[in-house]
């Protein structure tokens, strides 16, 4: 019972790995994301096309008493029940709360997705993407020297609250299988972002050192970031070891002994010299257009990479070689396509087997699974459809 990005990213992780994902959604207007656009495929937002394959949609009115009979038999029948409801007494009012349910069903995982969670001051305040990568201290770091603070243009806040939720549902699951009992999971989109601070925080933490915003530089490693061919192009090395370095300085060409000059011959001297290595190492890749120095790094087994631009990176032939788009059959859209899943399991491996759904697709098929006759089930679909 989530909508926009982060539970239903979640969920559709699971549904990845095999469960069967019953999608609840407002009769009507459904997940808010179905309108996040343009850009549109026919009526839907490619959006909302991102985060909601292999589920199945029932719309249900639950605050009709018909509605939340069927969605407390559609809980009843769960392993895991999802929701991003961020006020406890909404929850509280429908019985739908965590502790009402664990009352009722001890085998069953309870996640719960909010901004802040249900403790501490920010508790039901409302939460989204962009509140959570300011309050995280990740915008104050992020873009280039001289910008202000900048924000990551994909919802990561989101997309890591759903991917923790669903390896915490997953850690539950397994020890429902030693204890009987299920869990409750309490994700917050500012917990998971703050995850993010990794060597920031620890580097706060433990040395009481702050970051600086390095935009495609590297705090720590130099080189490490874009340059530019003679083409204009740009491509990005990454030299993480002395080896690395003794081999970059066999390749590159510069109008000093890069090998032996004292400045450059550890990480941290570099470091201390990186405002004149860099126009150094920038005036010798403008002889040569970025495609040639990709494949001389290539060749001596440097790291180095272009910058892609999104369609370049979706025809990768890397992307290509390892499935990471596929195609799904939608019943109005026809073909679609969606990112794969990265999880590559050699016995189990990911199934893809339901477009992201219509509104209320599967409504009446699911009211008949949970013990409602055929016309029980086709009036109370019809009822919440509008």
């Amino acid at each position: 019972m989530t909508e926009a990005l982060a539970g239903p990213y979640c969920a559709m992780l699971l549904g990845d790995l095999g469960a069967d994902v019953i999608k609840v959604e407002r009769p009507g207007t459904g997940d808010q994301a179905r309108g996040w656009g343009p850009p549109f495929v026919g009526q839907v937002a490619a959006y909302f096309l991102a985060a909601n394959r292999n589920k199945r949609s029932i719309a249900l009115n639950y605050n009709d008493p018909a509605g939340l009979e069927a969605l407390h038999r559609l809980i009843e029948s769960a392993d895991v029940f999802i929701t991003n409801q961020p006020s406890a007494e909404s929850l509280k009012k429908r019985g739908i709360d965590a502790a009402t349910l664990r009352s009722k069903h001890v085998r069953l995982t309870y996640c719960s997705i909010s901004g802040y969670g249900f403790s501490g001051p920010k508790t039901g305040m409302p939460g989204y993407d962009i509140l959570a990568q300011a309050e995280a201290g990740v915008m104050s770091f992020t873009g280039e020297e001289q910008s202000g603070p900048m924000r990551y243009p994909i919802a990561i806040a989101d997309m890591t609250c759903g991917i923790y939720a669903a390896m915490g549902i997953l850690a539950a699951l397994y020890g429902r299988e030693k204890t009987g009992q299920g869990q409750i999971l309490d994700m917050a989109l500012f917990d998971s972002q703050l995850t993010w601070l990794a060597n920031v925080g620890s580097s706060y933490l433990n040395a009481g050192a702050m970051p600086k915003r390095w935009g495609n530089a590297h705090p720590n490693i130099v080189p490490y970031e874009m340059y530019r061919g003679s083409d204009g192009r740009h491509f990005v090395v990454g030299v993480g070891t002395e080896a690395l370095w003794q081999k970059f300085t066999e390749v590159v060409d510069t109008k000093v002994d890069l090998k032996n000059d004292g400045r450059f011959q550890s990480n941290a001297k570099r470091i201390g010299h990186r405002g004149e290595l860099i126009p150094i190492l920038q005036e010798a890749f403008e002889k040569k257009t970025a495609s040639e120095w990709l494949e001389r790094f290539a060749k001596a087994e440097i790291p180095a990479a272009p910058i892609n631009g999104v369609p370049e990176a979706l025809n990768e032939l890397q992307a290509k070689a390892r499935g990471l788009v596929v195609a799904l059959e939608h019943p109005v859209l026809g073909a679609i396509k969606t990112i794969a899943n990265p999880i590559r399991l050699s016995d189990t491996p990911i199934s893809y087997r339901f477009a992201p759904p219509l509104l209320g697709e599967h409504s009446a098929e699911i009211l008949e699974s949970l013990g409602y006759t055929a016309g029980e089930a086709a009036r109370l679909a019809d009822s919440w459809l509008i």
